[in-house]
C-alpha cells in the first residue's frame, strides 16, 4: 500500500516539475548531528553538581540515561527508529573516564574519549564535539570573558583540549568534526563596560585557534546568543561579536534559531550568510517565547529553514545539528521525534518546485504564487516520507512509537 500510495504521489509531484525519486536519493545524503545531552537532561558524566550558565531542563520523565552505557543504549535505540546516516554531537561533559580515574576540563585528552570512537566506529557514523563552558566552579561568573587570568586560562585551555580531541574525532573517523564554541557569560543588569569583556573573549578565542591544527578535519564554529538567565541584559558573546570574529578569523558562524529575538528568524538569515561564508552550521531547536530548547517539531520555521537550504542549494555547505532537552517526555521519543521533523522539513523542501516558485517572484505574479505556495500544503508529502523510511528499513508515520513503548517498558521503567 505504501508503494502503490508513493507512485501516486509521484506522477503529482512529477506533473509540478518535481522528481520525487531525487528528492530520496537527495535526503538519503543529508546527516544530521544528533545531540547526546537530551538523553540524560545535560548531566553529563564528569561531575555531579547542577546544571549552571543559563541552562535548565525541566521535568522528571523517568528512564533517565544515568551511565555512558545507558546514554548509548538510547541513542542506539533512536538511531534504529530514524531513517538515514547520520552523526552523535558530544558535550566534554561526557568525558568517559576509567575506574579511579578524572580529569579536569583543561586537562581532557583524546583517550577519555575513546569509547565513543569506539562506539562510533561501530556504528560507521561520525562525531562532532563542544566545549563545556558551563556547569563547572569556574564557570560560576565568566568562562572565556574572566577579567581572572587564572580563570580564563583555564579555559582557554579547556578550548584547546578540545580542539585536540575534535582532530581525534576526525581522523579516527575519517569525516571532519564540528566543533562548536558557545560561553554563558553577561550581565544580568546593565553593564558599565560593554567592550573589555568581548576583548578578552576575543583574545580567549586567538589564543584557542593558535593551536596547530587541520581545519581541513576540524570545523570550528563560533555560536552567539541574545540572552540567557542570568545575563538577561548583556552577552558577552553577541551576535555582532560571532559573526564578525568568525568571518575575520577563518571559522564557521553557527546559528541556534533560539539564540535570537523573538521577532527573527535564523531562516531569513540563511541566505544572506551563504552569500559571504563558504559553509555555515545550525543548531535547530524550537524556542517558546525564549531559548527554549523544545523539541523540533515540523513548524512553520524549521520548514523555511529547510526550504532555504534545499532552494539555495546549500545541502553541503549547511552543518545541520539539533539542540533540545525535554525531560518532560520519553526522552528517546523526543530524538525520534526531533530527527524526523527535520529530515520531514527537508524532504518537504525537496518537494517543492523552487524553481517554478521563484520565476513567479521575479516577473511578480505574486497571486500565482501565493496560491501554489498554499495548494504545495496539501500535496500527498506524507506518502512520499512514508516510502522514504519503508526505503531505510524503519517504521513508517507513528509506527515507531510503539517500539519506545516497549523500549520504555522494558528498559528505561527498570532504572531505579
Amino acid at each position: 500500500m505504501t508503494q502503490q500510495r508513493y507512485e501516486q504521489a509521484k506522477q503529482q509531484y512529477a506533473a509540478l516539475g518535481v522528481d520525487a525519486e531525487q528528492a530520496l536519493r537527495d535526503l538519503e545524503q543529508v546527516s544530521i548531528s544528533m545531540h547526546c545531552w537530551q538523553g540524560d537532561d545535560v548531566q553529563g558524566f564528569d561531575s555531579k553538581g547542577p546544571l549552571t550558565g543559563g541552562i535548565q531542563a525541566t521535568g522528571n520523565y523517568p528512564g533517565k540515561a544515568r551511565t555512558p552505557q545507558e546514554l548509548m543504549a538510547d541513542i542506539d535505540k533512536a538511531l534504529s527508529l530514524i531513517p538515514g546516516k547520520h552523526k552523535v554531537n558530544l558535550h566534554a561533559s561526557y568525558a568517559i573516564f576509567e575506574e579511579g580515574e578524572w580529569a579536569d576540563r583543561n586537562e581532557l585528552e583524546p583517550k577519555h574519549f575513546q569509547k565513543w570512537v569506539e562506539f562510533a566506529k561501530e556504528r560507521g557514523i561520525g562525531l562532532d564535539f563542544n566545549p563545556t563552558f558551563f556547569s563547572h566552579p569556574k564557570a560560576a561568573q565568566f568562562t572565556l570573558s574572566s577579567p581572572d587570568e587564572e580563570i580564563r586560562k583555564f579555559w582557554i585551555d579547556h578550548g584547546k583540549a578540545c580542539i585536540r580531541i575534535s582532530q581525534y574525532f576526525a581522523e579516527e573517523l575519517g569525516q571532519p568534526c564540528v566543533m562548536n564554541i558557545w560561553i554563558p557569560d553577561g550581565y544580568k543588569d546593565i553593564p558599565a563596560d560593554r567592550l573589555s569583556p568581548r576583548a578578552r573573549f576575543k583574545d580567549s578565542l586567538d589564543q584557542i585557534l593558535s593551536v596547530d591544527y587541520d581545519r581541513d578535519k576540524v570545523l570550528v564554529c563560533l555560536e552567539s546568543k541574545v540572552f540567557g538567565i542570568g545575563l538577561e541584559s548583556y552577552t558577552v558573546g553577541s551576535s555582532e561579536f560571532c559573526v564578525n570574529y568568525a568571518a575575520k578569523n577563518g571559522i564557521l558562524s553557527l546559528m541556534d534559531n533560539g539564540h535570537y529575538h523573538p521577532t527573527e528568524v535564523v531562516s531569513d538569515k540563511i541566505p544572506s550568510m551563504l552569500l559571504f561564508n563558504d559553509k555555515i552550521a545550525l543548531h535547530v531547536t524550537r524556542p517558546v517565547r525564549w531559548d527554549s530548547d523544545h523539541v523540533v517539531l515540523f513548524d512553520d520555521e524549521t520548514r523555511e529553514i529547510a526550504k532555504e537550504i534545499v532552494r539555495n542549494d546549500a545541502l553541503n555547505r549547511v552543518l545541520l545539528a539539533l539542540d533540545y532537552f525535554d525531560a518532560s517526555i520519553n526522552r528517546v521519543s523526543a530524538w525520534v521525534t526531533g530527527m524526523r521533523n527535520m529530515q520531514k522539513a527537508l524532504l518537504y523542501a525537496m518537494l517543492t518546485p523552487n524553481k517554478e516558485l521563484r520565476a513567479l517572484q521575479d516577473k511578480g505574479d505574486y497571486t500565482r504564487l501565493m496560491v501554489m505556495q498554499e495548494e504545495l500544503k496539501t500535496y500527498p508529502f506524507g506518502d512520499v516520507w512514508n516510502e522514504f523510511c519503508r526505503r531505510a528499513g524503519v517504521p513508517e508515520k507513528e509506527d515507531w512509537y510503539q517500539e519506545i513503548q516497549r523500549y520504555e517498558r522494558d528498559v528505561l521503567l527498570k532504572r531505579v
